[in-house]
């Protein structure tokens, strides 16, 4: 994610002015707190991630394989016993194993089980209607389900496709997210590596074609190549390359800590009375406690983005309504307003954009496959592959 309005509240964050490869997706270290710009979350059982990420490096700290809702009265946890069995209790006494309506959500989520592909060839329509026509209704879609996925998808109007979905539910029914020790920016920093000669902090303005390539021009000079990769958010790749753009859906994510942790539940944490702006909300060192220094807690609480972001006073009061605490203590550290948080997946599912432009330009990113970090990654494989293609004289891949 591309952090484009932020604030800190304390001391700068201590790596503002080293240098690192992480493109959209950053991490500050302010005071001892773990700062990502935006609440993210690492999935291990992407495949991408599988084949090209040392997760065991990462030191990932993993959520509790459920949700915790706040119901009226009190914080229910739902939660998956065959990963977390000793939850099981509070599962059972959260009001949301009810047969007919497990039923309904088990028809419809079938399909994630099954092959991949029998997701991605049948018929899509959106994630609302999909519920509907499976009979997902009832407290734990309302109460559940709806308020965890806006989170996910950045949207809460249940337009997303569903065939996105369900494959998004497949990587929770087969991996636990969780965060790395480091924060999330430790993930490109694993991936660039063994990258050499990378430039950082120039802007690239514009793109020119020369005799035998393009010339990138930024702000400190210009570079000339055979090919150029635009591997940004989609933005500013409509801007550089004149690729239209998808639909992009916003989130803000406020940082506070506190002397007292709200809850000690390693676990996301959704509204099911769903009285205000706050889609989630998580004390994110009660999972990794590597991200608070000792005697504090980090809480990260996220809203939807659209248009102006909900007042700060409002998702603070939300948050706090939710865990059950007053807030009135907790400090502010940092706010992030992402605008371009995630591309809208509208149905049908596309999963493969072009991204060999036909001309020595090439696009990555996750507006070209899934939105998503698995789709980011396989967007900069498929990339890859284009340009050794055409360097090597094979001609555009169109793909």
């Amino acid at each position: 994610m591309r952090a484009v309005a932020a604030r800190a509240r304390r001391r700068r964050p201590r790596d503002r002015g080293r240098r690192r490869r992480r493109g959209r997706v950053r991490t500050d270290h302010v005071d001892g707190f773990t700062l990502d710009h935006g609440f993210q979350v690492l999935n291990p059982a992407y495949p991408a991630v599988r084949e090209r990420v040392d997760v065991v490096a990462l030191r990932m700290q993993p959520f509790l394989p459920g949700v915790g809702v706040r119901q009226d009265g009190g914080l229910a946890v739902v939660a998956d016993p065959r990963r977390a069995p000793t939850t099981l209790p509070r599962t059972l006494r959260s009001g949301y194993v009810r047969p007919r309506e497990l039923a309904a959500l088990v028809r419809w989520a079938a399909p994630s089980v099954g092959p991949v592909r029998r997701v991605l060839e049948g018929s899509d329509t959106t994630l609302a209607g999909s519920l509907d026509a499976s009979g997902v209704r009832g407290r734990i879609r309302r109460e559940v389900l709806e308020p965890f996925l806006a989170g996910v998808l950045a949207e809460d109007d249940g337009g997303t496709s569903a065939a996105y979905v369900r494959l998004l539910v497949r990587t929770f029914l087969l991996g636990t997210p969780g965060v790395p020790a480091e924060g999330s920016a430790a993930l490109p920093e694993q991936l660039a590596r063994h990258v050499p000669d990378i430039a950082l902090r120039e802007r690239a303005e514009r793109i020119t074609p020369v005799a035998g390539g393009y010339r990138v021009t930024t702000a400190g000079g210009a570079v000339s190549a055979r090919a150029v990769v635009v591997a940004t958010d989609a933005v500013t790749a409509e801007v550089l390359t004149g690729v239209v753009a998808p639909t992009m859906n916003g989130l803000v994510t406020s940082w506070y800590a506190t002397d007292e942790a709200p809850t000690d539940l390693p676990a996301i944490v959704v509204d099911g009375r769903r009285r205000g702006p706050v889609v989630n909300a998580a004390v994110m060192s009660a999972a990794a406690p590597s991200w608070a220094p000792p005697g504090s807690h980090l809480v990260q609480v996220t809203c939807l983005l659209k248009g102006q972001a909900p007042p700060e006073a409002e998702a603070r009061r939300q948050a706090g309504q939710m865990f059950g605490v007053s807030p009135a203590r907790w400090r502010e550290i940092a706010r992030h307003a992402i605008p371009g948080a995630l591309p809208a997946q509208p149905p049908p599912l596309r999963t493969r954009r072009d991204v060999d432009l036909g001309d020595g330009r090439f696009v990555c990113g996750d507006h070209r496959d899934t939105a998503s970090q698995q789709g980011a990654m396989v967007s900069g494989r498929r990339t890859a592959t284009a340009v050794r293609r055409r360097l090597a004289g094979a001609g555009p891949t169109g793909r």
